[in-house]
């Protein structure tokens, strides 16, 4: 399903978009797609000290494990009942 989504801009502001899509043989609603699909793409993320804390929080824990050949029997079984 689309949603549709309503920008005001002032007029100069439109003519610049409008004659940059018109320059990269855009409508300018493919222009602005584009240009938000890249705003998504190349916001931060998470920081590289973020992951390692959460790295290192998550090896605080203590978590079942096995070697693959029981940890599979053990679903199974339990699959079973």
């Amino acid at each position: 399903m689309t949603k549709r989504l309503q920008v005001l801009l002032d007029e100069d502001e439109y003519r610049e978009i409008q004659a940059i899509a018109r320059g990269q043989r855009l409508s300018v609603s493919e222009w602005v797609r584009q240009a938000l699909r890249k705003a998504r793409f190349d916001r931060p993320r998470a920081t590289k000290e973020a992951k390692l804390r959460a790295i290192a929080e998550a090896g605080r824990h203590q978590y079942p494990t096995a070697d693959i050949d029981t940890m599979l029997a053990e679903i199974e079984a339990g699959r079973r009942l």
